[in-house]
């Protein structure tokens, strides 16, 4: 077995290659052994997402956590991780645990883990549960009788998406939004958020929303590229205010104008910002990863609200969320929370609360949008990501450690801040930001500048430099 490391969010490989049924249940057997260690009595929401054998899957490590007597909360079909993190929440449970690899394409599964709070698992324990694992474990899975661990009540069935919705009409007006809906154009990319919006918004005109583990062969992660044909729709057809969609596993957002302009996850939270301290008056810090534009101190500043800065992976916003009032949590890559919901993403709940938004100011984004650029002033960010082997990797980080760049072409440095990764800032709202995907073999480069031109410059100059090494 290649040994199992957690990355930013949980563990992810390849399916029949590292991620096969001998592997989860390796890394079920340690979390069963961590959780008899820290809690009496413990109890695990599980659930599994649209991917190829999600359901195989969760049954292996329900069989596995029922026969150390965990008690297991299971759905009757796939849900959405936000629903595993609520469903922690609700039942009070020790541990959440979803069988997803999230945004990244079909060939990839993954098991990802959720805290008490419904929040990203604490790093220590991530590192505890590694250090837990066996690699000579084995078990013959046909030994633990399903249905006796169902008729000794060691693993319950649950529905996590009834739960779910029930919440969401408590904290918004669903009637408001309801009618505003056919307006809006949702796209769920394939991924256990489309029943969702099938039952709330029937109205709307809905993309993607049923399943196919392949996604077409287009990675479900809400990025513009994945999303052409929403943006083509919503052009095309001229009837729709807004453009939604989210992930694999329903936890990231992407939006869209009426015209079908993408709205990058950057501009996406400084929207929600202006919205709840502006629009609502709502008060408390905010928390955003290292990639996030630098207007959001800007804009921040404007309104009296103290940011935090974190490392990249959503656990690091979750640390924050769990020990101060947090109005807002976001990161680069399309995940927003809230406060006043649970310390993680959900895209769904992001992206109605931006249409109660629109129906109840009668504004456009293009319109919310100016207002937040009246303060902030106009930007462009964007990502690119390099795939280099393992030696040039390896040289790049020694190069950035080693404070070996100067420059990329005619962008001098000016300053390093290493707080995850380097981000060299060039001069004032100008940076470059390379560091290692927690996910994928990649480079990651972030980048933000005054206008998408100089954005483009920066992201393929630097990616040149890099390649030359």
């Amino acid at each position: 077995m290649d040994k199992i490391k957690f990355g930013t969010d949980g563990w992810r490989a390849v399916i029949a290659k590292e991620f096969t049924i001998a592997n989860v249940s390796k890394l079920a057997y340690a979390t069963a052994q961590w959780l008899i260690k820290k809690y009496r009595n413990p109890s695990v929401v599980l659930g599994y997402d649209c991917r190829f054998g999600g359901e195989m899957f969760m049954e292996a490590v329900a069989k596995i956590l029922a026969s150390k007597n965990i008690r297991v909360y299971i759905p009757e079909q796939f849900v959405s991780s936000p629903m595993v993190s609520l469903g922690v929440k609700k039942l009070k449970a020790n541990c959440g645990i979803i069988i997803t690899a999230s945004h990244n394409p079909a060939i990839y599964n993954g098991f990802k883990l959720r805290g008490d709070q419904g929040g990203a698992l604490a790093e220590k324990d991530l590192k505890d549960i590694e250090y837990l694992l066996n690699d000579s474990y084995e078990i013959d899975l046909d030994l633990l009788n399903w249905n006796y661990l169902l008729e000794q009540g060691l693993i319950q069935y649950i529905n996590l998406e009834t739960i779910y919705i029930k919440q969401l009409k408590d904290d918004f007006d669903y009637d408001a939004i309801n009618e505003f809906s056919k307006k809006v154009a949702f796209d769920a990319m394939y991924g256990s958020g489309q029943n969702v919006f099938k039952k709330l918004f029937p109205d709307s005109m809905l993309l993607h929303c049923e399943v196919n583990p392949t996604f077409k062969g287009v990675p479900p992660e809400p990025l513009h590229i994945n999303l052409h044909e929403l943006s083509e729709l919503i052009w095309r057809s001229k009837q729709f205010d807004c453009g939604i969609a989210t992930d694999g596993d329903g936890d990231r957002l992407a939006l869209y104008d009426h015209e079908g302009n993408f709205i990058d996850s950057h501009r996406a939270i400084l929207l929600l910002i202006h919205y709840l301290a502006g629009y609502k008056k709502q008060k408390g810090s905010v928390a955003v990863s290292f990639s996030v534009t630098s207007r959001v101190e800007k804009l921040c500043s404007y309104y009296g609200l103290k940011v935090h800065r974190s490392k990249i992976g959503f656990r690091e916003i979750t640390r924050i969320m769990n020990s101060e009032d947090v109005l807002i949590g976001g990161e680069e890559s399309g995940g927003i929370a809230f406060g006043s919901h649970f310390p993680e993403r959900d895209g769904i709940y992001a992206g109605i609360m931006l249409l109660q938004w629109l129906a109840d100011s009668g504004k456009s984004v293009k319109q919310l949008l100016d207002e937040v650029e009246s303060v902030t002033g106009t930007f462009a960010c964007g990502r690119l990501d390099v795939e280099l082997n393992k030696n040039i990797r390896n040289k790049v980080l020694e190069r950035c450690s080693e404070g070996s760049f100067a420059s990329f072409g005619n962008y001098r440095v000016q300053s390093v801040e290493d707080l995850d990764g380097y981000k060299f800032i060039f001069e004032e709202n100008r940076w470059l930001l390379i560091r290692l995907s927690g996910t994928e073999p990649l480079l990651r480069l972030y980048a933000e500048a005054e206008n998408p031109d100089i954005l483009q410059d920066i992201l393929t100059v630097a990616a040149s430099t890099l390649r030359e090494l």
